[in-house]
């Protein structure tokens, strides 16, 4: 498999922070495509302004505000269609790990047909709320895939390969806020795309820009969960088959 590797970075309303993510994922010399879904004017500025100056990025632009999976997934699409091979997800705000960009970067191009996904390691600034709150969609997930393969699935630092997932994308109307990062992973998982899973370290920056909205989002994961448990058990036969065939 060619691999050609590139980052995708959703944008909204993260101008204070774009630019040094820019210009830190720039160093790796690999194309950047930036998703402004749909910000105000003063990061739409500073959007256009990293694009004409810094020959990596790519602008793509949603006319209205879709949600962190509407913009992924239009990013993915783009960078599909330029002839990329792999996707790295990136927040733009600064939460993620870039030094753990070249060992993520490295396990997928030894396992192409893999996802390579982040499983945070916090440090102290980590809402409470958030953690604990996570660990219910651990147990759905588990219970949804009837395996421990994705330790966690709302980690936005992962490394996509883009042929499996733009057929899915292509074929199954997913979650377009945050429910998008959970449902892409078990779904991905449910069509045979192995997870391999790497720990990284998540920061919640002083000030930074949260766009989690704690009753919808939460309602729309809960939602998301509803019908992922019933798609397991429309799968069941295929997934307990599989599971024997990893044990057998």
């Amino acid at each position: 498999m060619n691999f050609s590797p590139c980052f995708i970075v959703p944008v909204y309303n993260h101008g204070a922070t774009v630019g040094a993510t820019v210009t830190a994922l720039a160093r790796h010399g690999l194309p950047i495509y930036l998703v402004d879904d749909g910000s105000e004017a003063i990061t739409a500025t500073v959007l256009d302004r990293l694009a004409a100056s810094v020959t990596l990025v790519c602008l793509v632009r949603r006319p209205a505000n879709g949600g962190k999976g509407a913009a992924v997934m239009s990013g993915m699409r783009a960078a599909f269609a330029d002839g990329m091979s792999h996707a790295l997800q990136v927040d733009a705000d600064g939460q993620h790990d870039l030094a753990d960009i070249p060992g993520f970067l490295a396990a997928a191009r030894a396992q192409p047909e893999a996802l390579i996904c982040g499983v945070p390691q916090y440090d102290a600034s980590v809402p409470k709320g958030r953690l604990y709150g996570r660990y219910a969609t651990h147990i759905w997930v588990w219970i949804e895939t009837l395996s421990f393969a994705i330790k966690d699935s709302m980690c936005g630092f992962r490394v996509y390969p883009l042929a499996p997932t733009q057929r899915l994308i292509d074929e199954v109307r997913l979650g377009r806020r945050m429910d998008f990062d959970i449902e892409v992973l078990v779904r991905l998982l449910w069509r045979g795309v192995r997870i391999v899973n790497r720990p990284t370290r998540v920061i919640y920056p002083e000030g930074g820009i949260s766009h989690f909205q704690a009753w919808r989002d939460n309602l729309r994961i809960s939602w998301l969960h509803t019908r992922l448990f019933f798609g397991m058990l429309v799968r069941l036969p295929l997934l307990l088959t599989r599971r024997l065939a990893q044990h057998g």
